[in-house]
């Protein structure tokens, strides 16, 4: 991925990146985003990373072998570990919405980030709040204090966050808005529509912001504003 494009994304918010996505297709409706209200471990900072999936349950004790749940825990983390970079876990919870399990806490957290991921995405369960490493936001379904019978169900296959479909290797931006999945035909114009949008909103906030803005100088900032929207 280009340096200079990730560092913009890594700048710049989630609603940004998805308005970005629109003008590059050059239409409104695009739907490759989360719904409903999530909680972010650290809401002043977006992930972004091609995606490592997984699905995780938690309710109850699973039903295979120990040897099976051990075995494929650490097949998840040599997937994680080994992930593209930049990556980001996105984990479902398929006890959703009835999700009590928190896979994600301190030690998840800390184990990820030292694998170099930039972050992780998930509708089921984050814990430890005041114990978790900075530099590795968690974007999730709820607050819990529980760990549950927490275990990995499957690994590299497509998944379903918060009405959000994603498959492995994905490009995922995260934040404390929630997430998106960037359409790769989209990713060689994201740079100059992100520039565009964040010029287009000066022409509106910049004249707001003046002690001297009325209503007269708002029309002429708003008619400026959509001229170049349009």
């Amino acid at each position: 991925m280009d340096p200079e494009l990730l560092d913009l994304l890594s700048r710049v918010d989630t609603p940004t990146v998805l308005n970005a996505i629109e003008v590059v297709q050059g239409k409104r409706g695009f739907q490759g985003f989360t719904r409903g209200t999530m909680v972010c471990t650290e809401p002043g900072r977006a992930m972004v990373g091609f995606a490592a999936t997984a699905r995780i349950a938690g309710l109850v004790p699973p039903q295979e072998p120990v040897d099976v749940i051990r075995a494929r825990r650490m097949a998840y983390y040599r997937a994680m570990h080994d992930a593209p970079r930049p990556s980001v876990a996105v984990v479902e919870d398929i006890d959703y919405p009835n999700a009590v399990a928190a896979f994600w806490g301190e030690v998840n957290v800390t184990v990820h980030k030292a694998f170099g991921m930039a972050g992780a995405l998930t509708n089921g369960v984050v814990r430890d709040l005041g114990d978790l490493p900075s530099g590795f936001p968690v974007v999730a379904g709820s607050i819990g204090p529980s760990h549950g019978f927490a275990h990995v169900r499957t690994i590299g296959q497509p998944v379903r966050v918060m009405g959000l479909e994603v498959r492995q290797g994905d490009l995922v931006h995260a934040d404390r808005h929630g997430a998106v999945v960037v359409p790769p035909d989209v990713i060689p114009g994201l740079g100059h529509a992100i520039g565009k949008l964040l010029a287009t909103e000066r022409l509106i906030l910049d004249p707001a912001r003046r002690p001297d803005f009325n209503f007269a100088a708002f029309e002429l900032a708003w008619a400026a504003f959509e001229k170049a929207r349009t």
